[in-house]
C-alpha cells in the first residue's frame, strides 16, 4: 500500500514528505525531532520540525487516527481550544515493506505545557486553582458544543499563560463524541471521569514527591466538579424578573460578557399574568473579548490577555485629543485601535529582545509589562510610564526568570 496523507492544507503534504515515515516513530534520528515537554500517552508521541512549524506525531490504529483527525477538525469549526489537525498518514511501511501504523500529525501549540512538566518545580496551590478553572472552563465549552470529551484529564490537556491565568487545550480527542446535544446524564459521566482521573494523577505526583504537601489530591480531583458546576449554572440557569425591568436582562448578559461569553440566541417569556419575565440563555459562546479585541484591532489572542488589553486599549483611547464618544466627527474606535497597535502595542513588545521573550507570546509579554508598571507605580506612588517599566523588565526581572526556566523548558 502506497504512503497517503490526508491534510488540512495542500502546503503541508510537501513539508510532511520529508520526514523519515519508514522509520518507527519511537525510533526516529535526532536531527529529525524537537526536545519539547511531553506528557504522558496510551501511544508514542514525538515532535519533530515539518519547513518553520512545530508538529506532534502520534502513533495510533489507521481508524481511530481517521476519527480523531475529524473530531479536531469538528472542534476547530466550532471554536473549540484544541489542538489544530494538519494531516493522517497512512499506508506507512519500513525498509522491508512491514506495515507500521499510522501517525495522526497536529501543530505543536507555541506556548503551551503538559502538567507534568509544570510540576518539575514545586507548583503553589493557588496555581493549581488556576489550572483547575482553565480546565472547568475548557469542559464546559465542550459540553455546550456537544462534545462528549470521555477522558477528560491533565495529560489529555495543554496549558498556556493567559495574563495571569491559564488557558486550556484538549489535546487528544481520540474518545469524544461529537452531539447535537448533550444530556446531563452524559455531562455528568464526563465530569465524574474528570474527578477520577485528576485525583489519580495528582496521587501519583504525590506519590513522587512533586506535590505541594499542601494539596489533597482527592480534593482537587472535587475541585474540578465545584468549578464546573458554577460556571455551567451561571451560563445555563433560567432567570426570572418583575416585568419593566429588562435592564437585569441587561445586567445578566453583562455577567455573562465578564465571564468571557456572548448570548448568540436567548428565550424570554412573559408570564400568564404578565408581571415577570422569564429570560433563558439559549445559545452561549465563548470569546467576548477575544472577538471584540480582533474586531477593533487585529490581534488574535486568549480570553484574559484580550480582555486586559482592551483595558488598556480603552485607558489610551481616551487620552487621545480625537476620542470623543457619540461624535459623529470623531475618529472611529477601529481607527484609534490601530493607531494604539501601531504607536504603543508593537513598539512595547519590540522593546523586549526576541532572547528574552522565551515562549511567551506578544498579548503575554504585553500583559507582563502592564503588571510591571503597575507595581513599579506602587512603589512609587505615583505612575511610572511604560517605557520605564519596559526598560526595568527588560533589565531586572526577565534574566532572572529565563535563568530559572531553562532547565525545565526546553523551548
Amino acid at each position: 500500500m502506497a504512503l497517503q496523507i490526508s491534510a488540512t492544507n495542500p502546503e503541508h503534504p510537501a513539508l510532511l514528505l520529508a520526514l523519515p515515515w519508514d522509520v518507527p516513530l519511537e525510533e526516529w534520528p535526532e536531527e529529525y525531532l524537537v526536545p519539547l515537554p511531553r506528557g504522558i500517552s496510551r501511544h508514542v508521541v514525538r515532535y519533530a520540525r515539518a519547513g518553520d512549524e512545530v508538529i506532534a506525531v502520534k502513533e495510533l490504529a489507521e481508524r481511530p487516527a481517521l476519527r480523531e483527525y475529524q473530531l479536531l477538525r469538528d472542534l476547530d469549526r466550532l471554536g473549540i481550544p484544541a489542538v489544530d489537525p494538519l494531516a493522517v498518514i497512512t499506508g506507512r511501511t519500513d525498509r522491508t515493506g512491514a506495515p507500521l501504523e499510522p501517525v495522526l500529525v497536529t501543530r505543536h501549540l507555541r506556548g503551551s505545557q503538559p502538567y507534568r512538566s509544570m510540576f518539575e518545580t514545586t507548583m503553589r496551590p493557588a496555581t493549581m486553582h488556576r489550572l483547575m478553572d482553565a480546565l472547568a472552563a475548557l469542559l464546559v465549552r465542550l459540553h455546550l458544543a456537544g462534545f462528549a470529551w470521555g477522558d477528560c484529564s491533565l495529560s489529555n490537556t495543554l496549558f498556556r499563560r493567559d495574563a495571569g491565568a491559564y488557558a486550556a487545550y484538549l489535546v487528544d480527542a481520540e474518545t469524544g463524541d461529537l452531539h447535537p446535544r448533550l444530556s446531563p446524564g452524559q455531562r455528568e459521566y464526563d465530569l465524574d471521569l474528570a474527578r477520577v482521573n485528576i485525583s489519580g494523577e495528582l496521587l501519583d505526583l504525590e506519590a513522587s514527591g512533586a506535590l505541594h504537601p499542601s494539596v489533597d489530591p482527592v480534593e482537587f480531583g472535587h475541585e474540578i466538579c465545584t468549578r464546573y458546576g458554577g460556571l455551567w449554572q451561571e451560563l445555563t440557569r433560567t432567570s426570572v424578573y418583575p416585568a419593566g425591568k429588562y435592564h437585569y436582562i441587561e445586567r445578566r448578559i453583562r455577567r455573562l460578557n465578564d465571564l468571557g461569553f456572548d448570548v448568540a440566541e436567548m428565550q424570554i417569556e412573559h408570564s400568564a399574568g404578565g408581571d415577570t419575565v422569564t429570560f433563558v440563555p439559549k445559545v452561549v459562546d465563548a470569546g467576548h473579548h477575544q472577538r471584540q479585541l480582533l474586531r477593533l484591532t487585529g490581534l488574535d489572542t486568549e480570553e484574559n490577555q484580550a480582555r486586559r488589553l482592551l483595558n488598556d486599549l480603552e485607558s489610551w483611547m481616551a487620552t487621545q485629543d480625537d476620542y470623543a464618544p457619540g461624535d459623529p466627527l470623531a475618529a472611529r474606535p477601529e481607527v484609534l485601535a490601530h493607531r494604539w497597535v501601531r504607536d504603543v502595542f508593537r513598539p512595547t513588545v519590540r522593546a523586549v529582545a526576541p532572547g528574552l521573550r522565551g515562549s511567551m507570546d506578544p498579548a503575554e509579554i504585553y500583559h507582563e509589562l502592564l503588571e510591571h508598571r503597575w507595581y513599579l507605580s506602587e512603589q512609587a506612588q505615583h505612575d511610572i510610564g511604560l517605557d520605564t517599566a519596559v526598560e526595568d523588565y527588560t533589565r531586572n526581572v526577565l534574566p532572572k526568570a529565563r535563568a530559572a526556566l531553562e532547565p525545565t523548558t526546553p523551548e
